[in-house]
């Protein structure tokens, strides 16, 4: 099923559909997220977009580590959804196809590498309070309380 968070499309604005693989990160009962300085501050879960010729899982892996330094293993798809936004960074409006997964950290390789990143482990709870869209938090949501911690 393709879900849609947040604010429906604007009547006559055109979007570029933006394709990209984030993650549901779970350790030891504590989630590990990202959090974005620029271009407004936010928690989010690690991932983004699959540049063009790239692979969802490869391009998953590699902002798992631009974004937190981690590497990740047990990868399971969990579902998608999909929102419509402004993009600043990018000067872009897109349709972000938002494809979720549940993954394990399982070895810290480096420092985040992303500009403006960093890696945060939070408890279930105040990940979901912290994320920063709708999406986000509905699968982290559906993690939490389907997955073992």
């Amino acid at each position: 099923m393709n879900r849609r968070f947040e604010k429906p499309p604007i009547a006559g604005q055109r979007y570029r559909p933006r394709p990209g693989a984030y993650a549901v990160l779970m350790r030891g009962g504590q989630v590990l997220l990202t959090h974005q300085s620029t271009p407004l501050p936010e928690y989010q879960l690690p991932g983004g977009g699959v540049e063009s010729g790239e692979q969802m899982i490869a391009a998953l892996h590699r902002e798992i580590l631009e974004e937190t330094g981690w590497k990740v293993g047990r990868l399971r798809k969990l579902g998608m959804f999909r929102r419509f936004t402004y993009m600043p960074e990018y000067d872009l409006w897109a349709e972000k196809l938002c494809h979720i997964y549940f993954g394990r950290p399982s070895l810290q390789v480096d420092a985040p590498s992303e500009y403006g990143h960093s890696a945060v482990w939070m408890a279930p709870e105040p990940a979901l309070e912290n994320v920063g869209n709708d999406g986000d938090r509905w699968f982290l949501s559906k993690a939490i309380n389907s997955v073992e911690r």
